[in-house]
């Protein structure tokens, strides 16, 4: 077992052993998912005992819901930087699509955020994420709007709208996987088209389109 590591003193020590804290859930996540994820393990994992990590965290979903505004934020960053001045509506759906479901951890941890995790969370740990979900759509608008020809507010409808459909279509890959295994044509074509992807991209489409024109 690894020895614990020092227990952190000042403001900038606590921050440092916090994001390090993370930074081993993140590699937990990645190792065992969400329903493998314990507290024990995290300790293990960063090295410290369990009273240790309750000074920074006084549940599991506190952990979760620390992640998740990380990886919201550094999800939007990613979409933000990838945006042309200019994109089709399809293209724009396509690039959300792919840049949220390509960060493994905003997405399963947004499809279990306000059923699960925010249930189990202190008040002052939710105010928090609360306005760094604010902060961010926001940022999200203002860089979408010109890109897709549409009014500041419109823009605030149409990325809090795309963003509960995010929410919908990942239960799609909550399904248990069957790849590798035989299955009938007539199941495959089934599949596929509850297949999260072309869910989104069809329907955020028509959404952009309906803002535009409403």
């Amino acid at each position: 077992m690894t020895p614990e590591k020092k227990r952190a003193r000042s403001l900038e020590e606590k921050s440092f052993r916090r994001q390090q804290i993370l930074d081993a859930a993140s590699a937990l996540f990645g190792e065992v998912g969400y329903e493998g994820f314990s507290v024990a393990l995290l300790a293990s994992k960063a090295g410290i005992v369990k009273g240790t990590l309750y000074l920074y965290f006084k549940t599991r979903e506190e952990v979760f819901l620390a992640l998740y505004d990380q990886s919201l934020n550094r999800w939007s960053e990613k979409f933000i930087q990838q945006l042309p001045e200019s994109l089709e509506d399809r293209a724009f759906c396509e690039l959300l699509y792919e840049t949220a479901f390509g960060d493994p951890l905003y997405v399963p941890l947004q499809a279990r955020l306000e059923k699960v995790i925010e249930h189990n969370v202190s008040l002052d740990c939710l105010l928090l994420s609360k306005r760094n979900f604010l902060q961010e759509v926001d940022r999200l608008a203002a860089a979408s709007a010109d890109v897709l020809r549409l009014r500041n507010e419109q823009a605030l409808e149409v990325i809090k709208t795309l963003g509960v459909l995010i929410v919908g279509v990942a239960g799609a890959d909550l399904a248990p996987s069957l790849k590798g295994e035989e299955i009938p044509e007539d199941v495959q074509h089934l599949l596929a088209s509850f297949s999260s992807r072309p869910i989104f991209v069809k329907n955020a489409e028509r959404i952009i389109q309906g803002v535009r024109s409403d």
